[in-house]
């Protein structure tokens, strides 16, 4: 673990998982850090709120107990196919189910804790100038900082106001998520392929069931709203079917969002090293968005740690965080493209589903492909 005390001002743009565990990871270090979040806490989101072992070290040398939030354990996957062909495998390091209303809110608690300062407000514009940043807000405010850090999601004004190429191709997908009051194995995670899509279901904290799918918005469309769909589309797979028929939803109604692009961004941008889905968003299917965001956030922390302490040159520190990043992300998200365009077609997913039923070794390979290892706080 790279060591410090440093007194500048970092900005993270984006109070989600990877922009809280930056600020907790900062402050820890000594660092003043304002996060700058549009939103009120608690607030729920559209997640499969998942998150595999693979962050404990660090949350534990953060001083986060995930366990006083009461979540669930989770030891096993479990995959179907469109027709309800299933497999179900031991998952390597195992996970959690948390919602990220409980999670972001008790990220939120640490970081004020820690003297981090959360500004409730909206950035319109980041300019880069004789290397420092002028950080201009909704509000009329301007901020000026020597780093900044970005969480701010899957897709933002920002993202429009710096023209990034990912924006460039319209995307086509929307996702939809609710909690429920229902029967399921605490200690399963499911992933069930339907026409069009997939959804992701597993329990969390408060004996919830979360179900959160992925469509492309060329079938949902069809359809008046999303309880047609879900009844003529969704529940086509048997598992899900049995699933919905037998659970009750505890939303008014369910979170949606749309544009989902999963093309390739760029992890460093107008000297901004970005975190999470703002860095590159991995398939649902592959069950770990979340673990990577957290993640992210460690990787750029150590790396602006180093620039404030006079270790590392800006250019070093933007080198040295895109390297890390490709390292540790770059193929788990090449691996969840081609797995979801895969599953995006019926007949492929069925050829799919076919061959790792006979050859069920094949499941824990694809497994370790889209997930990783601990995070180890001796290194990157």
């Amino acid at each position: 673990m790279k060591n410090s005390n440093c007194a500048t001002e970092v900005i993270i743009i984006g109070g989600g998982l990877a922009g809280l565990t930056s600020a907790i990871h900062l402050t820890k270090m000594g660092c003043k850090v304002i996060v700058i979040e549009k939103n009120s806490y608690p607030k729920h989101k559209v997640c499969g709120e998942y998150i595999s072992n693979e962050v404990l070290p660090y949350f534990e040398w953060l001083n986060v107990n995930i366990e006083e939030l009461k979540p669930t354990h989770i030891t096993s996957l479990q995959f179907s196919s469109e027709s309800g062909r299933t497999i179900e495998t031991k998952l390597p390091l195992g996970g959690f189910g948390i919602s990220r209303y409980t999670l972001d809110h008790a990220l939120y608690l640490k970081a004020l804790s820690q003297k981090c300062q959360i500004v409730e407000d909206q950035v319109n514009e980041v300019i880069f100038k004789d290397d420092f940043f002028e950080v201009h807000l909704t509000s009329g405010k301007t901020l000026t900082t020597k780093i900044v850090l970005g969480g701010f999601g899957k897709r933002s004004n920002l993202d429009l106001k710096m023209n990034r190429d990912f924006l460039k191709n319209k995307s086509r997908w929307l996702a939809v998520k609710s909690h429920y009051k229902g029967e399921f194995k605490k200690d399963v995670v499911g992933l069930h392929n339907f026409k069009g899509g997939y959804c992701g279901v597993s329990k969390v904290e408060n004996n919830l069931l979360n179900i959160c799918y992925l469509t492309n918005f060329k079938s949902f469309k069809k359809y008046k709203n999303i309880e047609e769909f879900q009844e003529k589309v969704v529940a086509q797979n048997p598992h899900l079917k049995k699933i919905l028929e037998n659970s009750t939803s505890v939303f008014e109604k369910p979170l949606t969002i749309s544009q989902i692009c999963f093309e390739k961004k760029e992890n460093v941008e107008n000297h901004i090293l970005m975190m999470g889905d703002t860095a590159g968003l991995i398939h649902p299917l592959c069950g770990n968005g979340m673990a990577m965001a957290i993640h992210s956030a460690k990787l750029a922390s150590e790396e602006t740690i180093d620039f404030l302490s006079g270790k590392i040159s800006r250019q070093e520190m933007e080198r040295n965080y895109s390297s890390n990043w490709n390292k540790n992300f770059k193929q788990r998200l090449w691996y969840g493209r081609i797995l979801g365009s895969i599953l995006e077609h019926s007949k492929l997913s069925e050829v799919l589903t076919n061959l790792i039923t006979h050859l069920p070794f094949l499941l824990p390979i694809i497994i370790r492909k889209t997930h990783g290892k601990e995070i180890n706080m001796t290194q990157n």
